[in-house]
């Protein structure tokens, strides 16, 4: 096909489209056919739609808790180890059992020994 063909081509498709539907018949099929195609594309958003996620409240685990005022380590008086304060086995001696040191060299001079359950130590 020349180009000379083409050009006839869409003069004589645009003659037909302004004699068939007019000014605002073209409107009113640009109109139709964007909220067809937007309609169209929300239902199939809805066939894959999933239930909607609820946020509520977390339940917490422990309650929050300040800064330790008896030093970095806590151990017992009955045991042989030393932990971190938030560690499992540090948490679970009983106030007036508990023995704070400000440093590691410190629990280690009174003759306690790093845990070995608890995360980070050595």
């Amino acid at each position: 096909m020349s180009s000379r063909n083409i050009q006839e081509f869409l003069i004589r498709c645009k003659a037909s489209l302004e004699d068939g539907v007019g000014e605002w018949g073209l409107y009113i099929v640009v109109f139709l056919v964007a909220f067809s195609a937007f309609g169209l594309g929300r239902l199939s958003a809805l066939e894959a739609a999933q239930p909607p996620v609820s946020v509520k409240m977390a339940p917490t685990l422990a309650l929050p808790q300040g800064m330790y005022p008896g030093g970095q380590y806590v151990a017992s008086r009955t045991g042989t180890v030393y932990y971190y304060p938030w560690c499992a086995g540090g948490q679970n001696i009983a106030p007036d059992k508990q023995l704070w040191f400000a440093t590691e060299a410190a629990a280690k001079a009174a003759g306690y020994a790093p845990a070995k359950n608890c995360k980070g130590m050595e």
